[in-house]
């Protein structure tokens, strides 16, 4: 009779639930008479895997979620290619691939999308800073949102969808390298409303009009409704809370727990004794699963163990989000619920008892507590109702809360740029300029590489090698030798930020060329590096002049960079010696750009001065001696001279006399004898390369040098 009524009853209030709300509140009443059917309302799993499928539903998002979402429209893979190389070295080319896509999160509207995790990892930070390059944009699901346009400018304007009542974002080229050149499995946090949402209110918007909430319940950090049916998320809802349904006025009341109550004992029959049913009392172990919002929204699990010979298990999946500590307690009132499960009383009552319902509370004259209205039968002026105790409320059960494994959420920062110009180890023509980038924060990864300027654009020249360590000099070194190792400067610097490390390394890995850094204008490699404080780092050690390059000239402030290979591009075809070289380094958020230019040079691909100039003396003849060096890198070996590097050995010399007179020569080897009859002489020592000659060695000659 009750289903009859209530069906009756939704038929009448019509609205968007219409007589289907009367059969769910009906089902809810006297289900257990005329029998129940699966519920198929949303599980745990359903919002970690990311779904394309043609019909697929929509959940219903509020408080705020984690939701894979429904991938509604994408476009094919884009693949990019950049050659790299040059002459001595070959020419690379790399492919890249990138993808649009719109992703379908919510069938009612919200109010923004938070973090993002692709494949388990941040793709986007708390902070809204994101770990891959990507456009990005999304729609509240309103009934005023307009096509997106790139959707638009694909399909066609007139053809594009403004997906009106669904709230979905939309990626434009989302970089692929990072997943295996796939679009990966996303899921985001969305934010539906502002705070917490009682369980009750959930329940009133997902029954459009037709449920009230009698009382608001537990707070929800969020709730993804979703089923087969209307009534399937709700239930879902409804059914781990111990809700239960009774009429109120022209619409269905949803109530729990204690509230108002009628007493029965005036109205109950005499000589009509209780019929009691009670099943063994076995005590029951309770397991709630749930999304812990402490946990990104992964599954949690609350126990409440009763203890006991012969335990039973409740399992129960509420696909809602929450603290632990807000499972804990519904763990709790599900266990004292499940205690009192069997305590069902039938009782006989006169005509007086008429409009007592299913749903309602009473009391009764012989027995404590409160009691719900399950079944209503009415036989011949007699009604017999089916009661069931109700769970006084419990003590808040303890939380286990354990210790989360969270993605790493690290920021970016902005990114930095330092051109370096450096010898090339193969001896090719041409300025070797390298980009070395990095971002202020730990989390930066990459940039893309540009080259040109604003006036006639810029040209894609491939992404930048790993991160790299670049800083400040805080105190530079002091005048030193190339000859020996300098254990009397110290060079202090300050590092973009505290996880930028150095490290010290033996005389061994020295001789290997590591730990060289750009100081200023010189190369110099050092064998300590000293934590000073955060950020700061004093190094000592110190191998000075590596490579030719100048010692002097230093000064607070001027740039330093760790020259480790895995770090630095190079950019191909930089142009002229002395031409200004503009590249641009842009991150992957939106508007993070860094322009820094170089005046190439051309240092590293003449040879450098020579060394050692000195008059040695064989009898009566006397001659200019000197050593050459190499612009290669290679390591001092015994008995083995360095790689010439050039073409052809030969030197200039320029000699200056007393009286300003000058003459040029050309020699084939390291030495020039020395007339008797030359005076006082100024005399520079240039090598000449393949692509020009070294900066001059100098040297004073006095004729007593003879003697």
């Amino acid at each position: 009779m009750a289903t009859m009524v209530l069906t009756t009853l939704g038929k009448a209030v019509a609205g968007p639930v219409g007589a289907a709300l009367g059969g769910l509140a009906g089902r809810a009443i006297d289900g257990a008479v005329f029998g129940t059917r699966a519920r198929q309302g949303p599980r745990l799993t359903e919002l970690q895997v990311q779904l394309s499928s043609y019909g697929t539903q929509i959940p219903k998002l509020f408080g705020r979620m984690r939701v894979a979402g429904t991938v509604i429209w994408a476009t094919d893979l884009r693949e990019s290619a950049t050659t790299t190389g040059g002459k001595g070295t070959g020419r690379t080319t790399r492919y890249s691939y990138s993808a649009s896509f719109a992703v379908a999160l919510s069938g009612r509207p919200i109010r923004g999308i938070g973090r993002i995790w692709a494949e388990g990892k941040l793709l986007r930070g708390a902070a809204g800073d994101w770990k891959t390059r990507t456009g990005f944009r999304w729609y509240p699901g309103d009934e005023a949102q307009m096509p997106d346009p790139l959707i638009a400018s694909i399909v066609g304007t007139g053809n594009a969808p403004a997906y009106r009542g669904i709230a979905y974002a939309v990626f434009e080229d989302l970089a692929l390298a990072d997943f295996g050149n796939r679009i990966p499995s996303l899921s985001f946090e969305v934010e539906a409303d502002a705070g917490s949402v009682a369980a009750g209110t959930i329940v009133e918007v997902l029954g459009a009009g037709a449920i009230v909430a009698e009382a608001g319940g537990p707070m929800l950090g969020g709730y993804a409704a979703s089923g087969a049916a209307g009534r399937d998320a709700i239930e879902a809802l409804v059914e781990p809370l111990g809700g239960w349904y009774a009429t109120q006025g022209d619409r269905v009341a949803l109530r729990s727990g204690m509230g108002p109550a009628r007493r029965l004992s005036d109205a109950m029959l005499p000589g009509d004794a209780p019929d009691w049913q009670r099943p063994p009392a076995t005590p029951a172990d309770v397991a709630i699963a749930y999304h812990d919002i402490a946990r990104d929204y992964q599954a949690g699990v609350q126990q409440v163990l009763r203890g006991g010979p012969a335990r039973r298990m409740l399992q129960i999946e509420l696909p809602a989000a929450m603290t632990a500590e807000v499972a804990a307690g519904i763990a709790g009132d599900v266990a004292a619920r499940a205690a009192l499960a069997g305590e069902v009383r039938t009782v006989a009552l006169d005509w007086r008892a008429i409009d007592v319902a299913p749903g309602d509370r009473v009391t009764l004259a012989d027995a404590d507590g409160l009691w719900r209205v399950r079944r209503t039968r009415i036989e011949a002026m007699r009604i017999t109702l089916e009661l069931v105790r109700i769970a006084p409320a419990t003590l808040p059960a303890p939380a286990a809360i354990g210790t989360p494994q969270l993605a790493a959420d690290v920021t970016t920062g902005a990114t930095r740029l330092l051109l370096v110009e450096l010898p090339s180890d193969s001896g090719e023509g041409g300025p070797w300029i390298g980009a070395i980038a990095v971002g202020t924060a730990s989390g930066w990864r990459r940039a893309t590489l540009l080259v040109g300027d604003d006036a006639s654009g810029w040209s894609e020249v491939g992404e930048t090698a790993a991160p790299g360590v670049l800083g400040q000099v805080t105190l530079p070194p002091g005048p030193g030798s190339a000859m020996i190792e300098d254990r009397t400067s110290v060079i202090e610097v300050e590092l973009l930020h505290d996880a930028m490390t150095l490290e010290s390394i033996d005389d061994v890995a020295l001789d290997r060329g590591g730990n060289a850094a750009l100081v200023g204008a010189e190369i110099v490699q050092f064998g300590s590096a000293q934590r000073i404080g955060p950020a700061r780092w004093r190094l000592s050690r110190l191998w000075r002049g590596r490579r030719g390059s100048a010692m002097t000239g230093h000064q607070v402030g001027e740039d330093f960079a760790l020259l480790d290979p895995a770090t630095i591009r190079r950019v191909e075809s930089p142009g002229p010696i002395g031409q200004t070289l503009a590249v641009m380094a842009a991150g992957i958020v939106e508007g993070d750009r860094a322009t820094t230019t170089i005046v190439p040079r051309g240092w590293a691909t003449v040879p450098p001065a020579p060394v050692h100039v000195s008059i040695s003396h064989d009898g009566d003849r006397a001659e200019l001696r000197w050593v050459r060096r190499s612009r290669l890198s290679a390591p001092w070996r015994d008995a083995i001279d360095t790689p010439l590097g050039e073409e052809r050995e030969a030197y200039r010399l320029t000699l200056t006399t007393a009286q300003r007179a000058v003459r040029t020569i050309e020699v084939a080897e390291p030495h020039w004898p020395i007339a008797p009859t030359d005076g006082a002489l100024t005399i520079e020592v240039r090598q000449i390369g393949t692509y020009g000659a070294s900066a001059p060695a100098l040297f004073h000659y006095r004729p007593e040098m003879t003697r």
